[in-house]
């Protein structure tokens, strides 16, 4: 290491104040982190690419610093879903910090990892209470049945009104409305049940009858559209 003439020329003052950094909450333990293995926690960070037009969530359970889980979520870009496939082979095994001068294919999977890497090294991660953290797979029990992504996908007009398209329960089959053809309930179809069935030999068209479902006053409705069509 060098140092300067100055530097040399210093008399030594003993350093009084040295406490070490701040504990941080991880996995229902308060630890004091000062190597990347010292890093363990299940969390997420949201990232986007330069021209916004997609956007990514990605979802990683560290155990001492190397991460053994991960859950990539995209939407909004056709590139970014193949992205996503690569990301979800690099990611396993490497540390945090590897991942985050790692090139994860997509800049909004890149950004991601800068924003997950921010919350964690702060102790700011959904397992930090958790005694001995989350098991490996926990990220599945975001997507609920059928392992399917939470999305919400609405488009609306000024002159034709919204239109509900998926929305967490489902793709929305039917819309129903009012006297006032107001929005008051609709009519849904759990596609990852679904496709469970018809995997398991069921006939499709029972599958789909059996995967229907409906919110609101759906019943009540003084006439039903198709949102992708009427």
């Amino acid at each position: 290491m060098i140092k300067t003439h100055e530097v040399e020329q210093m008399t030594c003052v003993a350093k009084g104040c040295n406490h070490g950094p701040a504990p941080i909450p991880e996995e229902g333990k308060w630890i004091q982190a000062k190597e990347i293995k010292d890093i363990s926690g299940y969390t997420h960070g949201i990232g986007w690419c330069a021209p916004q037009q997609g956007t990514c969530k990605l979802s990683l359970n560290i155990k001492e610093g190397v991460i053994q889980e991960a859950l990539v979520e995209t939407i909004g870009c056709t590139g970014m879903t193949h992205s996503a496939a690569m990301a979800g082979e690099i990611l396993p095994g490497k540390t945090i910090l590897e991942a985050l001068n790692t090139d994860l294919v997509c800049d909004a999977i890149n950004t991601a990892m800068r924003e997950l890497f921010l919350q964690i090294v702060y102790g700011r991660s959904q397992s930090a209470f958790s005694e001995g953290g989350l098991s490996i797979g926990a990220g599945l029990e975001d997507l609920g049945k059928g392992l399917r992504s939470q999305t919400g996908t609405i488009f609306s007009t000024l002159e034709k009104g919204p239109r509900y398209l998926e929305l967490t329960e489902g793709y929305i089959v039917k819309l129903a409305l009012d006297k006032d053809d107001q929005i008051i309930g609709y009519q849904f179809l759990k596609i990852g049940p679904m496709l469970d069935q018809i995997k398991n030999g069921k006939d499709a068209n029972e599958a789909y009858k059996d995967n229907l479902g409906t919110y609101g006053r759906f019943t009540e409705a003084a006439r039903y559209i198709d949102p992708r069509k009427e």
